[in-house]
């Protein structure tokens, strides 16, 4: 019976999880599977994987051929290394001290790397938030000196046109009541 190590496939549409599971080649995709050595989450900034690193060196011993997507999920926790250390102690080139210690160290290495960028994650979203609103704002304020210079212009506009009917009520304005009469009775006379 050929045996893989493979993705299984969870979640709804778009938005992807997956299993790692260790199951007869011939089975389905997401069908029957021997054991799960863990979970994948590609949707997460860096991605989130979770698997039992003994089980998967175990499953490798025994022949177990991992998928491409899976070896590289492997090869990113360090499975493949242990592996190779673990081979390099059986063969005794080293003690499995060392192969322990060689891979503590790189798994502490790796652990930094993936919390830095994390971290560069967190300060790249936090300075396009700033950025945004320092756009936001940009677009607020020319907004506020468009509205203002329109009530400027409209507020010259009232005061140009009640200079203008005061102007022309001036121009126009009758003749005072008291000289009115006078005319009229020279007139009669």
């Amino acid at each position: 019976m050929a045996v893989k190590i493979r993705l299984q496939r969870h979640g709804k549409k778009g938005q992807p999880f997956y299993h790692i599971v260790i199951a007869d080649a011939r089975a389905a995709r997401d069908g029957k599977f021997i054991e799960k050595i863990g979970t994948y989450n590609p949707l997460t900034s860096p991605a989130t994987i979770n698997i039992d690193v003994d089980s998967a060196c175990k499953w490798l011993k025994n022949g177990a051929q991992p998928t491409d997507t899976v070896r590289s999920i492997l090869s990113y926790k360090g499975v493949l290394l242990k592996r190779h250390l673990q081979i390099g102690v059986e063969k005794g080139a080293i003690s499995q001290e060392t192969a322990d210690t060689k891979f503590n160290a790189w798994l502490q290495e790796k652990e930094n790397k993936i919390a830095s960028v994390k971290e560069g994650n967190r300060n790249a979203l936090k300075d396009a938030q700033k950025a945004k609103l320092a756009k936001e704002e940009e677009i607020k304020n020319a907004r506020l000196d468009a509205i203002a210079k329109k009530r400027a212009e409209a507020e010259k506009a009232n005061a140009q046109e009640t200079e203008a009917a005061s102007v022309e009520n001036t121009e126009i304005a009758p003749e005072t009541p008291a000289e009115i009469p006078a005319e009229n009775t020279e007139t009669n006379e």
